[in-house]
């Protein structure tokens, strides 16, 4: 199920003539975009450099250009990437839920915890949408579809309502946006299994007493 989510996102940094072909080259890319990750998390678009991702990624400077022409290339392929992470971590954490509500508290406990661990996903995501809004939208529209394609298959199943839509989808997705943003990089006071089931138990009940 997550080789499917890779799949379906595409490959970081994947272009014509630029995709690696062994093992090595693509482990050289796998370091610039970790590394990117961070230079663009601590340091912000415009003050990142692309010697600063180089000396973080312990590769050469032609290394970088193996692959990327620009510092604006190797941000939007690090948004792609991102976004396909978190595609791979949900599909990873729903492997051993059972029905579709169920899928959707995994999903937000595979979210909240990729949060935690890469907090400068947050900063990186908001810049997208000035550096490349293009790539900004892209991102929360493929999470938006991976949702309803889940609510989808739900409905289907019978556990959720027939008149699904993609405005429950975004209305999901973005309750899992903020409930990441203010128990996965402003604070972990909560634990993230805690923070998905009361969140499940919100979408299944919602507000009536």
């Amino acid at each position: 199920m997550a080789a499917r989510a890779q799949e379906q996102a595409g490959e970081p940094g994947e272009k014509p003539g630029k995709t690696p072909r062994t093992a090595r080259g693509r482990a050289t890319l796998r370091k610039l975009l970790d590394a990117a990750a961070i230079e663009f998390g601590e340091r912000g678009f415009h003050e990142a450099s692309i010697s600063g991702i180089t000396r973080r990624a312990g590769t050469a400077l032609g290394s970088f250009y193996t692959y990327f022409d620009s510092k604006d290339e190797i941000f939007r392929a690090l948004v792609q990437d991102m976004s396909a992470q978190v595609g791979v971590h949900a599909a990873s954490a729903m492997q051993e839920a059972t029905g579709a509500l169920d899928r959707e508290r995994a999903a937000l406990q595979g979210f909240l915890e990729f949060a935690r661990e890469h907090k400068e996903i947050y900063r990186i995501i908001d810049e997208a949408e000035f550096v490349d809004s293009d790539t900004y939208r892209a991102h929360y529209q493929v999470t938006a579809s991976r949702i309803l394609s889940r609510l989808k298959a739900g409905a289907d199943e019978g556990e959720i309502r027939d008149d699904v839509s993609e405005l429950h989808a975004w209305a999901v997705m973005g309750m899992n946006v903020f409930l990441g943003l203010r128990y996965g990089v402003w604070s972990e006071d909560m634990a993230p299994d805690a923070i998905a089931s009361a969140a499940n138990d919100f979408i299944t009940r919602g507000l009536k007493p």
